[in-house]
């Protein structure tokens, strides 16, 4: 004969197998990466004491100013997430939960990884010199063009080498700094022909400018409304799909003119 089971002690040996799948779920790791706001650096300074773009063949100009590269700092591939550690991000502004296999390709090691983001930078360099060579009509056998920057991997500094390179060569063709003096803040990937693509952690890279003092933050336009969802007091956000409308933007931002707006 079966015995009926009171309607709390059914609920009470109900939530018993829950609890123990929350419990094991808190403890084992899970195929998580937490991003957080990185560093941020000035292309148009000194990079451990050597600056970061050296020209040859054409006389500089002296800059005011900054151009600031953004950077995330994530989780790496093998690190262990817990379930502590995604629920406390989750509701966090400074702080971002990614898939695993969003950020870091399946299957391959941190040190596979790292010479990935390496060969990234060393492509998106070739890339901005090019198209900052070509924005100017110089041909690189007359100017030569090294960058610097250790420590740093992965495509998306791009945008802001063809910009330094630019302000370093003519400035804003009128005599003035690209920058108009301000600090500029940005991101993007860049190919040879200018063109500006997106780039993933916008919404914590602004985050990472306007902590180290920017005011405005060249964004790619596809990525105006992840910006947006996060955007600090103070920054102002500019869209760009090209280098030839950053140049534009920044020189309508120092002149008064109509200046695009996320």
């Amino acid at each position: 004969m079966l015995s009926r089971l009171s309607r709390p002690r059914t609920l009470a040996l109900c939530a018993l197998p829950v609890l123990a799948l929350f419990g094991t779920a808190a403890l084992a790791p899970l195929p998580f990466t937490l991003a957080q706001p990185g560093t941020t650096a000035n292309v148009l300074g000194d990079d451990k004491g050597t600056p970061v773009i050296t020209i040859k063949g054409e006389p500089t100009r002296t800059t005011d100013g900054r151009l600031l590269m953004t950077t995330i700092i994530a989780t790496g591939p093998e690190a262990d997430v817990g379930i502590g550690d995604v629920v406390d991000s989750w509701f966090r502004g400074d702080r971002a939960v990614m898939p695993r296999d969003s950020v870091y390709p399946t299957g391959d090691s941190e040190k596979e990884i790292e010479q990935h983001n390496l060969k990234d930078m060393r492509d998106s360099q070739n890339s901005a010199v090019e198209a900052a060579l070509n924005y100017l009509d110089k041909k690189p056998g007359s100017v030569d063009v090294t960058l610097h920057l250790a420590d740093v991997g992965g495509p998306s500094a791009g945008l802001f080498f063809s910009l330094g390179i630019i302000d370093k060569l003519v400035g804003d063709g009128s005599g003035g700094d690209l920058t108009g003096g301000r600090t500029v803040a940005g991101t993007g990937t860049i190919d040879a022909d200018g063109t500006v693509g997106a780039v993933g952690g916008v919404s914590l890279k602004t985050q990472a400018a306007r902590r180290d003092g920017a005011t405005v933050f060249l964004v790619p336009k596809a990525e105006c409304a992840q910006a947006k969802a996060e955007k600090p007091d103070g920054l102002r956000l500019i869209p760009v799909t090209t280098l030839k409308s950053a140049v534009s933007s920044l020189r309508a931002l120092d002149q008064g003119g109509k200046v695009p707006s996320c």
